[in-house]
């Protein structure tokens, strides 16, 4: 083991919600801490438990810790530190959405699953103006009012049959 106390004062000196991103991003990828991820998952509000007013739901939690420098905990001279750099948002300034509409975990944004569906509403409501525009579109409009106006007089002279006969 190695001396350990630059590591212990700079964890001191974080806030509790910047401290419980940072150990929950050393416990990505680690079976044997499911239970403390468990417990740091709850205190950051993940899941169905309640969020405390220090965490914010919107903290990404970077990746930096995955792109091991192979060895970085082993306390040699030169190794560099064994707690990884996590970005960690200021209190009150929202984190940017992850490029293309999904968040950090691959799910879509409900901004972006808005959008695509108004964009495609759009284009349909688009595609049917400008069909009805063409000469096509126009005389298929013309084809579907004469077959209706046939069928209405069709079922009036049905109507009127039936009630002839009921009066006989």
């Amino acid at each position: 083991m190695g001396d350990y106390s630059e590591i212990s004062a700079r964890l001191a000196a974080l806030s509790d919600a910047e401290l419980v991103t940072v150990l929950q991003a050393a416990t990505v990828g680690r079976p044997g801490l499911w239970a403390v991820r468990a417990v740091l998952d709850e205190l950051a509000g993940v899941g169905d438990a309640p969020t405390s007013g220090d965490v914010s739901p919107a903290t990404e939690i970077g990746t930096a810790h995955d792109q091991g420098s192979g060895g970085g905990a082993s306390g040699q001279v030169g190794a560099g530190s064994a707690v990884p750099v996590v970005p960690v948002h200021p209190a009150g300034i929202p984190a940017s959405s992850a490029p293309g509409g999904y968040s950090s975990g691959g799910v879509p944004t409900f901004e972006s699953v808005r959008d695509k569906v108004e964009q495609r509403f759009g284009t349909a409501q688009g595609m049917d103006e400008l069909d009805r525009q063409t000469p096509a579109g126009r005389s298929a409009d013309e084809q579907w009012e004469a077959r209706r106006k046939a069928a209405r007089e069709r079922l009036d002279q049905i109507r009127k049959s039936v009630h002839g006969n009921d009066n006989s």
